[in-house]
């Protein structure tokens, strides 16, 4: 194997060699994909990759690029074939005339890896990304803290079914799993799937705007570097069976399973604030009434 901390420099990333992982280490820079921002780094352990190739590029490139093993990482397993081959986190875009170089390191790491047929792995082997996480949608403000997701609806995009429900808490140890669907893609969203929905004859709305465990995307709202990393995160929580894991020195709190109801946490100011504002957009349009405006306002200032 290449020599431990070895380091093959690319466009956008730089790809450190270890001896039982990759550490992907992506820059920051107005044109680095904001995926690839958001991520900051990742350490892919070698039993997670199934493959490597190296092919030919864009405009005088090569490309290298990891195929990691079905299951083993939360990020890719959420995204789902939607990624854009700019923003895949496995690939490694190098100038032709490192071609040499790069096919040195493809065979040491061929070397490394199990055998071709190994299949599927049991759990996550790369770790998701870090809580907690937040991100707007075109219909609600999404916020996950490792132990439970929280959907906020926004008066101005959500559908009277979503207004009708209230906002909504999910604790992890209900969900079975997320169906993210890329908001470059027509009628993009992040649905929660519960327990109860993973199991014969489960049910749940035909679209996203009409589901209270989901949000939609549009019109900038959900971007790929916001909604597919939190996506991912909910995912491994919800898989493992457990909360998902908090940075260093964030305490975890109870175990999956033991809590039965989820405490309500306060709210953020600023999520008040933006929420008071759309509130006040309906009343001068004439869709809320002085009554409904002052009673609704009062109950969003108590929530502070």
């Amino acid at each position: 194997m290449a020599r431990m901390g070895d380091v093959l420099a690319g466009f956008h990333a730089a790809w450190e060699f270890e001896s039982d992982s990759v550490l992907i280490r992506f820059e920051r820079g107005i044109r680095t994909p904001k995926l690839f921002q958001a991520l900051g780094e990742r350490r892919i352990p070698l039993d997670a990759i199934a493959s490597v190739t190296l092919t030919p590029g864009k405009r005088g490139t090569v490309v290298l690029r990891a195929e990691p093993r079905p299951g083993a990482d939360p990020l890719m397993e959420a995204a789902a074939g939607q990624l854009r081959d700019v923003c895949d986190p496995y690939r490694l875009v190098l100038p032709a005339e490192r071609e040499t170089l790069a096919e040195y390191y493809a065979d040491e790491l061929r070397a490394m890896l199990g055998p071709p047929d190994a299949g599927p792995v049991e759990r996550y082997l790369v770790r998701a990304p870090e809580t907690p996480l937040q991100f707007k949608a075109y219909d609600g403000k999404a916020s996950f803290d490792g132990k439970s997701v929280a959907f906020r609806w926004f008066w101005t995009g959500a559908s009277s079914a979503k207004w009708k429900a209230g906002d909504q808490t999910f604790a992890v140890a209900d969900l079975c799993g997320v169906e993210w669907r890329s908001p470059e893609i027509f009628e993009g969203h992040l649905r929660l799937v519960r327990r109860e929905e993973g199991g014969p004859g489960g049910a749940r709305p035909g679209q996203a705007d009409q589901d209270p465990a989901a949000v939609v995307f549009g019109l900038g709202y959900g971007p790929v570097h916001e909604s597919l990393p939190f996506a991912a995160a909910v995912l491994s929580a919800a898989r493992s069976g457990g909360p998902a894991v908090l940075p260093e020195g964030v305490a975890s709190g109870p175990a999956a399973g033991a809590v039965a109801v989820v405490p309500r946490a306060r709210r953020d100011p600023a999520d008040i604030a933006e929420r008071i504002r759309h509130l006040g957009e309906l009343h001068e349009a004439g869709l809320v009434t002085d009554d409904e405006f002052s009673v609704k306002k009062a109950e969003l200032l108590a929530e502070l």
